[in-house]
């Protein structure tokens, strides 16, 4: 049996050379929500985890899902601290 190990979306993007327009078309997600699933800032439920996987050409199980951004710096970014250090 050929173990395979578990790879982030974004590196099992790089790895496939295909780009998010690519594989929203192959997966009939739309290209909005398979950006948000490769960046990390959503967790995609488990029929759309099948639909990317099966667009990627690898197994589920090979995938590591889940958030990879914490909202809280984000939202930070976005509108800064009250502080003015």
């Amino acid at each position: 049996m050929n173990q395979r190990s578990t790879r982030t979306i974004d590196l099992i993007f790089e790895e496939s050379g295909l780009g998010i327009e690519d594989v929203a078309e192959r997966s009939a997600l739309p290209v909005e929500r398979v950006e948000a699933i490769a960046l990390g800032r959503w967790t995609p439920s488990p029929a759309q985890r099948v639909k990317i996987a099966t667009a990627l050409g690898v197994e589920v199980s090979e995938i590591a899902w889940g958030h990879t951004m914490d909202p809280r710096n984000v939202r930070y970014r976005r509108f800064g601290l009250k502080e003015d250090f």
